[in-house]
């Protein structure tokens, strides 16, 4: 469990084995992880299965190539970071799993003197778990929705946000991950579940 409050961040050294592994430098944290350790990468729950000085190795599975933006990183590409959540942890954020539910695209940068808009694609079918002001995770980062259309949604970044994440290196037409608000998953599916049965019944 994580929380989207991006204090870290490593560079993309490569993949190994094909595709099946990948291997990213990060300095500022290699020596507090240990082997079979979780850590968040651009908001991918991953685990630690070898490391080397500053440089961490973790394997993906096809499921994780699938859904992610994690198999088509470019070389030196920075990449969010975020240790698991522990019960003495802040949480400043919001509850985070690491489980990526789609990969989006930017459609929009508004430059503005205090940050950043941006607006992200999403597919269409997640529109259920997405309200606005609620929570989301783009890249693993905590963000709130500023607006919401049928098949994207606009959030404010502000300068901190911008220096700490690599939200602020992206460009219109970068993919990001996408995880929806666990908490409106939940809600949303214990409703309907309701409701199906109420229909059964009938």
């Amino acid at each position: 469990m994580f929380t989207g409050i991006i204090d870290h961040s490593g560079l993309f050294k490569g993949y190994r084995l094909g595709k099946k592994g990948m291997a990213i430098d990060a300095p500022s944290l290699a020596s507090r992880l240990n082997i079979g350790e979780s850590l968040a990468v651009n908001g991918v729950c991953l685990s630690l299965i070898k490391k080397e000085k500053s440089t961490l190795f973790f394997n993906l599975s096809q499921e994780t190539l699938n859904r992610t933006n994690l198999g088509s990183l470019r070389q030196e590409e920075r990449l969010n970071l975020e240790l698991s959540l522990t019960l003495s942890s802040p949480l400043s954020g919001h509850l985070v799993t690491g489980h990526i539910d789609a990969t989006g695209k930017i459609l929009k940068i508004i430059k503005k003197r205090d940050g950043e808009r941006i607006t992200f694609s999403f597919p269409s079918e997640l529109r259920p778990y997405f309200v606005i002001k609620g929570s989301v995770a783009v890249n693993g980062v905590s963000l709130t929705i500023a607006h919401l259309g049928p098949s994207s949604f606009d959030v404010e970044l502000i300068p901190i946000t911008l220096k700490n994440s690599n939200l602020g290196n992206l460009i219109r037409g970068n993919m990001v991950n996408i995880e929806c608000d666990i908490i409106g998953k939940y809600v949303y599916n214990w409703i309907n579940k309701d409701r199906q049965q109420e229909k059964n019944r009938i």
